[in-house]
């Protein structure tokens, strides 16, 4: 006779009901991240979620997890009751509003008003009480599948990383000298902090938010460990979007509350958390690859950009530690089919001379936005017959306009304020701006001061510069450098 299988909504609910007394009035079930875990809103006499795992070690470990941090008054949801096999278990219901939800209009904007910056402030500050407090009186043989955050550990998730994603994108390397940066770095990372509690996904998409207060979810990964790789998890996460200043800003709040605790040499910290966030990238890019080449899960692959980004400012200062390695990732960014889609995502500036009597130069963007400098102020080489037959790019009206000087004041004020607009429009994700000098003829001034605003743009950021001297016909590309030293 055929066994009759049971759906996990119908073993919720069977749960559901032994608990309250009464059948649910309704099952949805939830979206889900990447697990196999899947969870679902049951309603009726009392609201709550119930979940269904494969794993009895990963539940029983957040059973066990969630019981303890709540007898500490810290924010997580109360598992009510559990099935004896523990595959099954019901837990408070916070409701539906994740931190990496509520902040959609900053990670779009990479501008967070202050109500996001306060809920990421607030989040940030609870995370040294679930690391310290949590740990007191916790017991680690509960963690699946480890106990602590060891050098095994370590060499697991970069090879993780090396199987799952650096050899799916069909790079060569020398694998012993990629396995010896390895091993330097598996001898750094566990014993680099006193232990604590380590969340181990501590990022956006396990806050809830309620009532403006966030609750922490998902810890059942966690171990014995570092304090640093959580924050490395919050503050780097790949999609989050946070400006640099706040990030600075966010771990200079996490290092006080954390000085609540022990003792921090805030520059020590600081130089030990960037071992931490090069591995947690790494770890993540491994997680992506395996989820998006070979679970095909459309979700990852749209975050790799977003992960690379964060590697290539990390390489910034380079990792002397790992040399190899470091050469690796610099070749691993520049592949072709990362480099191409990241060079659809620059921006480009449009930089244009032109005669006003003449018009002003159109926008084809449809962005309307930018800036318009008016040069005729400057002292007009045209005004002399000698410099009729020259245009701003030739060398005795350069010498006449630099030898004058009003131009370089002009510059360095026009400068000061693209500039500004150029990094935000970077950090915000934006894709076009547009920069026009406007003369009486478009032929000296104008021409001079949008040859030396490409020039200058050029070498200092990583941007697409279309350079177009409308009445002289000339239009000029500037493809975007690799390396920008000030950037």
């Amino acid at each position: 006779m055929q066994q009759q299988v049971i759906t996990p909504q119908e073993a919720l609910g069977q749960l559901y009901a032994t608990h309250t007394g009464q059948q649910p009035d309704a099952i949805t079930e939830l979206p889900s991240s990447g697990s196999n875990r899947r969870y679902f809103r049951l309603t009726g006499k009392m609201r709550l979620i119930g979940v269904s795992g494969t794993s009895a070690g990963e539940n029983n470990a957040f059973i066990y997890m969630a019981t303890h941090f709540r007898s500490k008054g810290l924010p997580v949801p109360e598992v009510y009751y559990h099935s004896a096999d523990r595959l099954l278990y019901l837990q408070e219901d916070l409701g539906d509003v994740l931190l990496f939800h509520a902040l959609e209009k900053g990670r779009r904007s990479s501008v967070f008003d202050d109500s996001e910056r306060l809920l990421l402030r607030r989040t940030i500050t609870l995370l040294p009480r679930i690391q310290v407090e949590g740990a007191e009186g916790f017991d680690f043989a509960q963690c699946h599948p480890s106990p602590a955050f060891d050098s095994r550990l370590v060499l697991w998730d970069l090879n993780y990383f090396k199987y799952c994603f650096l050899k799916a994108t069909g790079m060569d390397f020398h694998e012993s000298l990629l396995e010896d940066d390895f091993g330097r770095m598996s001898a750094i990372l566990p014993g680099s902090a006193p232990s604590t509690f380590l969340y181990r996904d501590f990022q956006s998409r396990n806050v809830i938010i309620r009532d403006g207060k966030p609750y922490f979810i998902d810890f059942q990964g966690g171990r014995r460990g570092p304090v640093y790789y959580d924050v490395a998890s919050f503050l780097w996460q790949a999609r989050a979007g946070y400006p640099k200043e706040l990030r600075d800003a966010l771990l200079s709040d996490y290092i006080e509350a954390l000085q609540q605790y022990m003792p921090v040499d805030e520059a020590g910290f600081r130089r030990q958390l960037r071992h931490h966030v090069l591995f947690r990238t790494l770890q993540v890019l491994g997680a992506y690859g395996f989820r998006g080449y070979f679970e095909k899960k459309p979700h990852f692959i749209q975050s790799i950009p977003h992960a690379l980004d964060n590697l290539r400012e990390l390489l910034a200062d380079g990792y002397p530690e790992y040399p190899y390695l470091t050469d690796i990732l610099r070749r691993l960014i520049e592949l072709k089919q990362f480099s191409d889609e990241r060079k659809k995502r620059l921006l480009t500036i449009k930089i244009v001379s032109f005669a006003y009597k003449k018009g002003l130069p159109d926008d084809p963007s449809g962005n309307g936005g930018g800036f318009i400098f008016d040069c005729r102020a400057i002292n007009n080489p045209g005004k002399y017959e000698r410099y009729n037959a020259f245009t701003g790019l030739d060398e005795p009206v350069i010498r006449f306009l630099e030898d004058d000087g009003e131009v370089v004041e002009f510059l360095h004020h026009a400068y000061t304020l693209i500039e500004a607009s150029v990094r935000r429009y970077i950090d915000r994700g934006f894709t076009h701006l547009t920069v026009g000098f406007g003369c009486t003829g478009g032929q000296h001034r104008s021409v001079y001061c949008a040859q030396r605003l490409a020039e200058h743009l050029h070498t200092r950021y990583e941007v697409k510069i279309n350079l177009i001297h409308r009445e002289q016909n000339i239009e000029h590309d500037f493809e975007p450098l690799t390396r920008h030293p000030h950037q």
